[in-house]
């Protein structure tokens, strides 16, 4: 059994932290319900690092693949977390189905999420049912009056707000998000932008309410100016003027002081990021299928079509199953490439079988497992009837409920999947 995520190793919430445990943004949701006066989401550059910035938007599949491929370079990633580009609850469907998956995948590490607000109250339960352990909200304002400074407009649904009337509406759903969180055991940071002459002199109030709230941290964050943005002839507060804000903030709740501002593809330790360095792995992951809509059909390693009863590298050929309203169907059988030239041949097959979502084998190798699993074939590895296989891939339950012991086999009778421990 996993042990449940560690809630000090989250990095951003734990000073201590982050030198030593690390996290990994995945850019699920492109779309922004709000539109922030010192936000501009259009550039990118792998040398920028300011929220808003990604260098691709995933699915939630192809984020799955990208979190195994940045675990498997950085083993010290304890957190993911979704942070936009955009918003992540406006785009409720993405985020939530990325967290899941996530769940299931990697039960031990931590998962957050970076939100304005506006359209959390509707998915608490989610958050709930899911395991999110930490949701930052940036709140600028909890004064209508200043808060139609930051915003343009905010859109609820299809209808679009402006001036006071949005302000107003942000921020009652942002004050009964964080209440709904607080009474669910979420641990909440609240980020404030700290914008000259607009909000400045207004942090230490906010502080003074989300402290009620129960929040449990603040995190002051100097506006960055960005061109073609309503305040991108505004200066960026200087040191002496944050420290000064933070210290009237501290009153009420303890500060970050170590916010790295991060991209919405963020990766690494919050002092070494390494978004320019795995930016391969991004953008490799952003070419997959977005859905499994594309990868209809499983592949299966069988001598008499019964049985998965042989290992990757000895089958010379593979049966091609898919789904219909009756049933499994086999479609055809593929040949496999010529045995021999290392990884390309691993290549070749994930070529062969490009619009298979799986592959049900008796044994695989890493470096064949590594490729087709880059590519977006997930291996299986069983011992017995191709239809229990089937059942495992298409039920979206993936192997871990059909694993038996090493020991005795399946206690039904029907084989079993993987190495596991129980039917």
């Amino acid at each position: 059994m996993n042990a449940s995520p560690n809630p000090n190793l989250h990095p951003c919430f734990n000073a201590e932290a982050k030198g030593s445990y690390g996290r990994v943004h995945l850019p699920v949701a492109p779309h922004c319900n709000i539109k922030c006066n010192y936000c501009n989401r259009k550039y990118d550059c792998v040398n920028e690092s300011r929220p808003g910035v990604t260098s691709a938007v995933l699915s939630p599949m192809q984020a799955c693949r990208y979190v195994e491929q940045v675990i498997a370079r950085e083993p010290r990633i304890t957190v993911v977390g979704i942070a936009g580009p955009g918003d992540p609850f406006a785009n409720p469907e993405e985020t939530l189905e990325t967290l899941r998956r996530i769940r299931r995948k990697f039960p031990h590490l931590l998962m957050c999420l970076s939100t304005n607000g506006l359209g959390l109250m509707d998915h608490l339960d989610a958050i709930g049912e899911i395991g999110v352990s930490h949701v930052t909200i940036t709140v600028n304002a909890v004064d209508p009056e200043i808060g139609q400074k930051v915003y343009g407009w905010v859109r609820d649904k299809k209808i679009i707000y402006r001036g006071l009337r949005g302000a107003e509406l942000l921020l009652d759903r942002q004050l009964r998000a964080i209440e709904g969180l607080k009474a669910r055991g979420v641990t909440v940071k609240v980020n404030t932008i700290v914008v000259p002459s607009v909000n400045d002199h207004h942090v230490e109030a906010i502080a003074e309410r989300m402290s009620k709230l129960g929040v449990d941290v603040l995190n002051c964050m100097p506006m960055h100016p960005n061109a073609g943005t309503a305040f991108e002839n505004v200066p960026e507060p200087g040191k002496e003027m944050m420290e000064e804000i933070r210290g009237k903030a501290e009153r009420h709740l303890p500060q970050m002081r170590h916010c790295t501002r991060c991209r919405a593809d963020a990766v690494g330790l919050l002092g070494e990021d390494r978004s320019g360095e795995l930016h391969g792995c991004l953008t490799a992951c952003a070419s997959l299928p977005r859905d499994l809509a594309e990868r209809p059909h499983v592949a299966v390693a069988t001598l008499e079509g019964l049985l998965v009863n042989q290992h990757l590298g000895e089958a010379l050929k593979f049966q091609v199953w898919g789904k219909s309203e009756q049933g499994f169907r086999l479609i055809e059988e593929r040949t496999a490439p010529e045995p021999g030239g290392g990884l390309g041949r691993w290549e070749r097959l994930a070529e062969v079988l490009k619009d298979c979502r799986a592959v049900l084998v008796a044994g695989i190798g890493d470096n064949p497992r590594r490729v087709l699993t880059m590519r977006g074939i997930e291996p299986m590895e069983m011992s017995g009837f191709i239809e229990l296989g089937l059942e495992a891939v298409y039920s979206g339950r993936g192997a871990k409920e059909f694993k038996a012991r090493k020991s005795g086999g399946c206690q039904k009778g029907f084989g079993c999947l993987g190495t596991g421990d129980g039917c």
